[in-house]
């Protein structure tokens, strides 16, 4: 069994996804945890069939599923890597963790980022801000943490130095959402977390975890971003977001599905929030009356 880092994969309802997944981690032997949130269909049998640890965990946001995975699951290697269960490792970040040592190589890093590739209806985005696109999935257990302050676009948290993979890939590709229906219903669900939280922002009632800084860590710099579209104008700011990624992301050289993936995602997405907080700060108005 691999001594140096161990998996955690979050599922509901991955059958469709998990055994590519776990094809692509063939090799590696590292223990695998599997936290799941209440699949009905074949997703705890495809993990059992893999030796895997499942453990159960009813469904709240993704940052507090994870904290939830990373304080329950009794994990015994120095590293983690957290993956969803609609990613795959490319060959070539398969050879980089198979090589893999926690030796002095590492010594003074607590965090690993991985370059995903996103893919929508089969087509890589590759344009508009989405490629190198960095996220921080490999890390020291124990150092890194969820952060249970974002309620839907949820990262990891690593205090120290951490070091970015350029080279090896995450491939994230949700086949569901081939399926614009899927996709509308997902990020309607979406919607109704971000409003939430960008309104307790807006009353002071929830703060960044992370510090913001355009020329720190790629979260640093997305946390610097936020704290710039929320001073934005509603209701303007998806028309610029949009703009922004379309015309100086050159997100127009995505094509024809990547202009539909960019316009639902940059525009009508954020623009479905800006409706909702309007509508939650009506209530807050409304119910202090």
């Amino acid at each position: 069994m691999n001594p140096h880092y161990s998996f955690i994969i979050l599922t509901y309802n991955e059958e469709m996804h998990l055994p590519r997944l776990l094809q692509s981690m063939k090799g590696l032997n590292a223990p695998l945890f599997i936290l799941d949130s209440g699949s009905t269909d074949n997703t705890l049998n495809i993990a059992a069939s893999e030796g895997a640890i499942t453990g159960y965990n009813s469904f709240i946001n993704h940052p507090k599923q994870w904290h939830h995975a990373l304080n329950t699951f009794n994990i015994t290697t120095p590293w983690v890597i957290c993956l969803d269960a609609d990613q795959i490792i490319t060959p070539q970040l398969h050879q980089m963790l198979l090589d893999f040592t926690d030796h002095e190589q590492y010594e003074n890093i607590n965090g690993i980022y991985f370059n995903r590739k996103n893919y929508f209806k089969g087509k890589w985005i590759r344009f508009g801000g989405y490629y190198p696109f960095y996220l921080l999935k490999m890390f020291r257990y124990g150092i890194g943490f969820s952060d249970i302050n974002e309620n839907m676009d949820h990262r990891m948290v690593v205090p120290g130095n951490t070091i970015k993979w350029k080279e090896g890939h995450l491939i994230e590709e949700n086949l569901k959402e081939n399926k614009i229906s899927f996709w509308i219903d997902k990020h309607n669900r979406y919607s109704d977390l971000l409003a939430v939280e960008e309104t307790e922002r807006i009353l002071n009632l929830r703060q960044q975890t992370v510090k913001p800084r355009f020329w720190g860590s790629p979260d640093e710099r997305t946390a610097w971003l936020k704290q710039l579209w929320w001073r934005l104008p509603r209701y303007m700011r998806p028309t610029l977001y949009f703009l922004y990624r379309i015309i100086f992301r050159l997100g127009i050289l995505d094509g024809r599905t990547g202009i539909i993936f960019h316009f639902m995602q940059g525009f009508w997405f954020r623009l479905v929030v800006d409706i909702k907080i309007d509508e939650l700060r009506k209530q807050n108005e409304d119910g202090q009356k």
